[in-house]
């Protein structure tokens, strides 16, 4: 049974027809390369010369994709995607920060959204960066090896325990935590950590999920060699399916330092190993559960194939599909309306603080193939039906 992501009056049943408008409008401006550079260039010039950017910034990109700039502020989202029955990630958008002091109020401010998802309904998951809690540099070390210093070692134990603290956290309320993906070469001290709380803290329940970018080209035989050693151990995993978030940035540093490139050689060989990674799991659903994190129709419309093959309930709690605020309003509704469950990364940080995340967003939706167009074809065929109505 297909599910009908042509369906524009569910997909956008949430949106006036003026929020759609504006949506359209956004995206045609960000489907032009040269728009997102110059916008980019403008927005850092506007904060370093104090001018009153902020308003424009609010009224346009962050209307679109975050949901505001406190926890209390994302109430209306939350309330909101409940209704059409979405869930809502709160996600902690402030990038860029690298001292032990920020570290503390990332922690601190990461622990507020699990008070805020404890025995809410609408909040299924939370979700963490381990860069809000620790250096790069210091990631990169650990990840390759490298000794460290006495002083280094202090450091990393305080990383570990800010992990702990979250994950205990986690524990505790029984809310489900993702750990981010983030840069191939401070990834290994991420899975680290993450293998490390999955041993502690899903024995019996499912807690701690990693982050698999399957656009590059070891992290399928990763979740297989990662499944076989939880199984060897008795342990339950978690895991967040995506394709990735860094391919021109991993492909540039890869050249720059001439070292294998880790991204799949194409797109097709990225597609092949996330659905064989959705097959994966769900052959193996008693001891894996997963959040396909996916834009992509084909792979949502396989997930839907192999639960129904294998007469799994659309609401079996190890399966979960999950879209950005913003995007892909015709798979998250239509799928949510079908009993799927579904759930919406919400942003929210302080307007200059998740510049860099509304950035990338703008920058993604240019580089994905067809993305934006999509995004305006679906919205031009919606208002088009409401004209006709």
């Amino acid at each position: 049974m297909q599910v009908e992501f042509e369906n524009t009056a569910i997909a956008f049943e949430s949106k006036s027809t003026s929020e759609l408008k504006r949506a359209y409008w956004l995206f045609k401006l960000i489907s032009a390369k040269w728009m997102v550079n110059t916008g980019k260039f403008l927005t850092k010039l506007g904060f370093a010369l104090h001018l009153p950017i902020k308003g424009i910034i609010k009224a346009t990109l962050f209307k679109q994709f975050v949901g505001g700039e406190s926890i209390e502020d994302c109430e209306p989202t939350i309330q909101h995607l409940w209704k059409y029955h979405i869930g809502t990630i709160l996600d902690y958008s402030v990038e860029g920060k690298e001292d032990e002091e920020s570290f503390d109020a990332s922690l601190y401010e990461i622990l507020r959204t699990f008070d805020k998802a404890s025995g809410d309904e609408r909040i299924p998951f939370c979700v963490f960066k381990v860069t809000g809690l620790a250096r790069q540099e210091l990631l990169e070390k650990v990840s390759k090896t490298i000794p460290l210093t006495d002083e280094e070692t202090e450091e990393w134990t305080r990383v570990k325990n800010r992990v702990e603290i979250i994950c205990q956290k986690a524990f505790n309320i029984k809310k489900p935590v993702f750990i981010d993906a983030e840069e191939t070469w401070i990834q290994p001290a991420i899975d680290l950590l993450a293998w490390e709380m999955m041993q502690k803290y899903n024995q019996q329940h499912i807690i701690v999920y990693n982050t698999i970018q399957l656009y590059r080209h070891d992290r399928l035989e990763y979740l297989k060699n990662l499944h076989h050693q939880a199984q060897l151990q008795g342990v339950k995993i978690g895991v967040k399916l995506v394709r990735g978030a860094y391919m021109e940035k991993e492909r540039d540093r890869a050249a720059t330092l001439q070292y294998a490139d880790p991204i799949q050689p194409n797109k097709s060989a990225t597609d092949h190993d996330f659905d064989c990674a959705l097959e994966y799991c769900i052959e193996n659903l008693n001891d894996i559960a997963f959040c396909a994190g996916s834009h992509n129709e084909a792979s949502a419309q396989l997930l839907v194939n192999l639960m129904r093959s294998r007469n799994i309930s659309p609401n079996h709690p190890h399966v979960w599909f999950a879209q950005l605020l913003g995007m892909s309003d015709h798979i998250s509704f239509n799928l949510a309306k079908a009993g799927f469950n579904v759930a919406k990364y919400v942003p929210y940080g302080p307007v200059k603080e998740v510049v860099p995340y509304l950035i990338r967003r703008a920058e993604e939706n240019t580089s994905v193939k067809g993305q934006t167009g999509r995004e305006l074809s679906l919205i031009t065929r919606e208002l088009k039906r409401r004209n006709q109505g």
